[in-house]
């Protein structure tokens, strides 16, 4: 693919090889068709499009790349209406490909698989709901931590106080006399 006037094209000889073709055939095809092919499916290289061009391929022949006339570049729409004008095998190939994937489309347009789509969003938001359970369960269980660390630090600085006016009482008992 290369990008000319602001179009992804593709050359009218490398697109003869691919539907393996002569660039000659596939020429005339359109020319024989030339309904099917307005300005948006197909153009025509200028001379100065077809230097710019020439000059970023690597060709033996710098002059004109052995052609007589400038090449045509089709575009994405162009490619698939070539398909259908051409009789090769691979023409052929890729035609039906290209019919069977606008099926698959239009039934995917028309019948949205939404069983999938509306099945996942359902699981999703079951699992969403579900976390937040336990996150408010998270924060209850924190909550109930907290005040217990609360009861057991205030039982902790009760019991040194007790511990403090337990060490300044007179001992009880037997005294034994120090020694001189």
């Amino acid at each position: 693919m290369h990008e000319i006037r602001g179009q992804k094209v593709m050359p009218d000889f490398d697109l003869a090889e691919l539907y393996q073709v002569e660039t000659r055939v596939l020429n005339q095809a359109v020319k024989r068709n030339t309904e099917r092919f307005p300005d948006d499916f197909m153009f025509q290289l200028t001379d100065e499009e077809t230097f710019i061009w020439k000059s970023q391929i690597v060709m033996t022949n710098s002059v004109k790349m052995g052609i007589r006339r400038n090449p045509y570049a089709f575009t994405e729409l162009g490619v698939a209406m070539l398909s259908n004008i051409l009789n090769s095998k691979t023409a052929i190939q890729i035609n039906m490909g290209i019919m069977r994937a606008f099926v698959a489309m239009r039934q995917v347009i028309t019948n949205p698989p939404t069983d999938k789509f509306t099945g996942l969003q359902r699981e999703v938001k079951v699992l969403k709901e579900y976390i937040e359970e336990v996150f408010a369960d998270y924060n209850d269980i924190n909550e109930d931590t907290r005040l217990q660390l609360e009861l057991i630090n205030r039982t902790l600085a009760e019991l040194q106080v007790r511990k403090r006016e337990y060490k300044s009482r007179k001992p009880i008992g037997f005294v034994k006399p120090k020694e001189i």
